[in-house]
């Protein structure tokens, strides 16, 4: 049995016309949304590495997201320029070819990907949009990251922001 969390981006700011998508920062609640999702993250899962898009909000977001939840800083994260696509069919791709061992894969990236990934694993509408800072948890009945395929996952945790008290 292998597990994917997925989380989205914190909000990013439109301030800076000038920036390059990948470039923008987070804004000011994107800034606060990361660690208060490290605090609530951190009381029901172990800290593990991630593997972050490499868009600035994302990385921010990787920090923000450690701030909260100090046991994750201390873990390996990995920046992957593969992992800044807004296209399921690549991240599907980028996992099937994962080929850590562990039994858990965390992913920073961004939406439509996401949640579009979610509901492909899944193999129905189980999420109409994971919201910015969104944390998705999927059980995936296989032995191997090669063998994930569409239709086969449970959504079985979800965390967002807004439910935060």
């Amino acid at each position: 049995m292998k597990t994917l969390h997925l989380m989205r981006h914190a909000k990013s700011s439109w301030q800076a016309p000038e920036l390059s998508d990948h470039e923008r920062e987070l804004n000011d609640r994107g800034r606060k949304d990361a660690p208060r999702m490290g605090r609530a993250l951190a009381k029901i899962l172990p800290a593990e590495p991630v593997h972050c898009s490499s868009a600035v909000r994302a990385r921010q977001t990787l920090a923000g997201l450690c701030d909260g939840w100090p046991a994750m800083s201390a873990q390996a994260h990995d920046v992957d320029e593969a992992l800044y696509t807004f296209d399921y069919q690549e991240l599907l791709s980028w996992l099937q070819s994962h080929r850590g061992e562990s039994e858990s894969c965390f992913l920073i990236g961004h939406n439509p990907a996401l949640t579009d990934l979610c509901n492909q694993l899944v193999g129905r509408l189980a999420i109409d949009n994971l919201p910015t800072a969104g944390y998705l948890q999927l059980e995936i009945p296989v032995d191997s990251w090669g063998d994930v395929s569409v239709g086969i996952a449970t959504l079985i945790e979800w965390q967002f922001p807004r439910d935060l008290a």
